[in-house]
């Protein structure tokens, strides 16, 4: 009987070993900085643009709505800094204000007279619109939009008025940019402009009202006049609103009386993959998870970053998604969406994108949670919420980390537009590998194939732990049960977060310098060099590759409790859900755990 059971065990691993050679991808991260990389990656940079006339949804009405403010207090305490919100969209140039208007809500202008498809002053706001907004994490940085679209004969006192009454009545706020104005390449469509509307005229009104803010609002108060975003576009095609545009016309001119510009960024939207009034592709969602399309779709803004860097101000996507503007079930509301954003969130910081804010709106199954009963459904979290959080956690409290695309030199077939990979670095110094594996894989598939990521790390780094944290569910339809790094933000009810599976995984780090560790279609893996995601914090947050060390242990330990091993969990991998074969990078026969070998029989 002993004699079988080595025969078995032989053919088993033989099995294992030869699979693994298919299903495989080798990454060998720089242990430095590389010259590709990105700046520093602003702690706020994944936020969120909340459209204005949604506002009292998420922020609450005579009472905060605290499902939000808990879901906003969870991404801050990963980075030390809120998230970025960008409270403008469409309706910011519907609205004017009203200080005699008191409810918890928007109004109806009965009496609007301008122009456009819907008014400009069509909807009334008071003072009640900047207490909701004053409920967000105290030193939010917020991004407040203007009405451009209003030009009546008191279009300067409605603006001014507006800009006095955000600084004024939200000191719980570091309100840090006035935009002008949302997608003005859309006026003529919107009736709000005719004629000769275009780049240069925009630019003219622009600059006319950025210089009476200044005037009246920012310089009595001590602001520095380069307070504004410009542009806010929809799209660069067929107009004369790009950035190399703006700037022949003359966006940035010197303020009066002041040393600097009226400038502070540039400020762009796109919808991935697509606005769905627009869209002249079937939206699908192994259309969204193939991540080669998201590179792309974003060619021509690549472009636009590019011309952003010749002016030397940074270059934002403040209002975007996975698709416009209200997104699709099954589609946008699923873990495949989380995938694609986690891809985008770590490609466009590789770009060197300088923050990110994701379009919600209270109907939207794109928003990253829905903030009040809709569709039949109570108030609830998206898996796309998680890729944010597992953003940043990774990218953690330091001001130092850094984004590089870790180059794939050889993907197995069938994966080549699924798979992508990043390098985090913090001090200049390698900390984590981002593994995202979007081939599509449903929640009925019992087995789910995947790729095993053999990562080559120096010598030095031999014997030191690689501590894995997963994002991931159930399927890439899955709407629900999404856990990152084994955290839930949906057990609770309320948007806290609950520890619902070990997050304990680990790898060592052979002889040779490799670690291997697997990733299931639909689904990441961070794989952190030292230290696990989310256990530290603050400048202390690099890796310890260059770390002179006399024996495996000083290699970076850990400040948290030993989690369990690749092993004591790869019945996770072996069977079930995770049924592909996963062996160390340094095959030897005899160190196949038990439970892979069970798992590859039970296959």
């Amino acid at each position: 009987m002993e004699f079988v059971t080595v025969i078995v065990l032989f053919c088993t691993c033989f099995y294992v070993v030869s699979s693994l050679a298919y299903n495989s991808i080798r990454l060998e991260p720089s242990a430095t900085s590389p010259p590709d990389i990105s700046p520093p990656i602003d702690p706020s940079f994944a936020g969120f643009s909340i459209e204005p006339s949604n506002l009292f949804s998420f922020m609450g009405a005579a009472e905060p709505n605290t499902f939000t403010l808990n879901l906003l207090n969870n991404l801050a305490s990963y980075t030390g800094k809120p998230s970025h919100i960008r409270i403008s969209g469409n309706t910011q140039d519907y609205m004017i204000y009203q200080e005699c208007q008191d409810k918890w809500a928007w109004i109806e202008n009965h009496n609007a007279d301008g122009q456009g498809i819907i008014r400009p002053d069509s909807m009334l706001i008071g003072p009640r619109f900047f207490e909701a907004a004053n409920r967000l994490p105290k030193g939010t940085t917020v991004t407040w939009g203007l009405n451009l679209a209003y030009e009546q004969n008191d279009y300067i006192e409605r603006i001014t008025t507006m800009a006095k009454k955000a600084l004024s009545n939200c000191p719980n706020l570091n309100i840090t940019l006035f935009e002008i104005g949302n997608e003005p390449d859309l006026y003529t469509m919107n009736g709000f402009r005719a004629g000769d509307w275009g780049g240069k005229v925009y630019t003219r009104q622009w600059l006319d009202r950025a210089s009476a803010i200044y005037e009246q609002v920012l310089r009595p108060n001590g602001i520095h006049s380069n307070f504004f975003e410009a542009a806010a576009i929809a799209s660069t095609i067929g107009d004369d609103l790009q950035i190399v545009d703006l700037e022949g016309f003359g966006i940035y001119p010197k303020a009066s009386n002041a040393p600097t510009s009226y400038l502070s960024g540039w400020n762009q939207h796109d919808y991935l993959h697509y606005h769905i009034c627009t869209s002249e592709h079937a939206i699908t969602l192994k259309h969204i998870m193939k991540l080669r399309t998201t590179e792309d779709q974003l060619t021509a803004w690549a472009e636009q970053l590019k011309q952003a860097q010749q002016t030397h101000y940074p270059y934002a996507l403040c209002q975007t998604g996975v698709v416009g503007p209200l997104g699709l079930p099954g589609i946008t509301d699923v873990f495949g969406a989380a995938l694609w954003a986690l891809n985008f969130l770590f490609y466009t910081a590789s770009l060197g994108v300088s923050s990110l804010s994701f379009h919600m709106t209270a109907t939207s199954n794109a928003s990253a949670w829905q903030p009040i009963p809709m569709y039949g459904r109570q108030p609830h979290v998206r898996p796309l919420y998680y890729s944010i959080a597992a953003f940043n956690q990774v990218i953690g409290r330091s001001p130092t980390a850094q984004v590089s695309r870790c180059p794939i030199p050889e993907i197995p077939a069938g994966y080549k537009d699924f798979v992508r990979a990043y390098s985090v670095y913090q001090q200049k110094q390698l900390s984590s590998v981002v593994v995202i594996n979007a081939k599509m894989a449903n929640s009925s598939q019992r087995k789910k194939d995947g790729v095993v990521v053999q990562l080559q790390l120096p010598n030095v780094a031999a014997g030191g732990t690689v501590y894995l944290s997963y994002l991931t569910s159930k399927g890439a339809d899955a709407t629900a049960n999404t856990t990152w790094n084994g955290i839930s933000f949906e057990q609770s009810g309320d948007g806290t977060p609950t520890q619902v599976s070990e997050n304990g995984q680990t790898v060592q780090v052979v002889d040779d310098g490799t670690a291997s560790f697997p990733v299931r279609d639909s689904e990441a893996v961070v794989a952190s060099l030292g230290r696990r995601v989310g256990s530290y914090g603050g400048m202390e947050a690099s890796s310890c590759l260059g770390t002179t060390r006399n024996g495996a242990d000083d290699l970076c330990p850990s400040t948290s409790s030993a989690g369990t091993s690749n092993a004591d969990n790869m019945d996770k991998y072996g069977v079930g859900e995770h049924s592909f074969p996963v062996v160390s990078a340094s095959v030897c026969l005899l160190s196949i755990s038990f439970s892979l070998v069970l798992g590859v029989l039970m296959l």
